[in-house]
């Protein structure tokens, strides 16, 4: 079976990004995995809130995780994995799509602002050429309706 790789964040086009996983994995029998990733610690020093903050940080995702994974059940009758990893989201992308053989495609949202499309696309751009997966850039002010049409 072939997976979507999708990274959850806090950004506003990770919604475009998750519903064009969820669409395209719905309509081709595929599955989907979100990935989301922890920062690493800049205050290793103080390892007791450190701690803390990682089993915030989980609480938060798994929520923000089933919220996705409830529509994606519901709506397009696909059930998604979740994998979190601790680390630099460049470095941990690519570690999982070299690990899980499944993954066929990485799907990610573009940001709208006139900064460009976010740091994250930026990064995995330049890599492009040496991605082990094709890499989708879902526009991130693009309507429900058309991702529909397109997926």
């Amino acid at each position: 079976m072939r997976k979507f790789l999708v990274v959850l964040d806090d950004t506003r086009e990770c919604l475009n990004a998750m519903r064009y996983a969820a669409m395209r994995a719905a309509h081709t029998g595929g599955g989907v995995t979100i990935l989301s990733i922890i920062p690493p610690e800049e205050y290793q020093h103080w390892i007791g809130v450190a701690e803390i903050m990682r089993a915030e940080a989980r609480e938060r995702i798994e929520a923000h995780f089933e919220v996705f994974a409830k529509w994606m059940r519901d709506r397009q009758g696909v059930n998604p994995e979740l994998v979190v990893r601790e680390g630099e989201p460049v470095t941990e992308i690519l570690d999982l799509v070299r690990a899980d053989t499944e993954i066929g495609v990485l799907v990610l949202g573009a940001g709208t602002d006139k900064s460009g499309p976010g740091p994250l696309v930026t990064q995995m751009s330049r890599n492009s050429g040496s991605l082990p997966v094709p890499l989708t850039v879902v526009p991130g002010d693009m309507s429900k309706e058309r991702l529909e049409s397109i997926t």
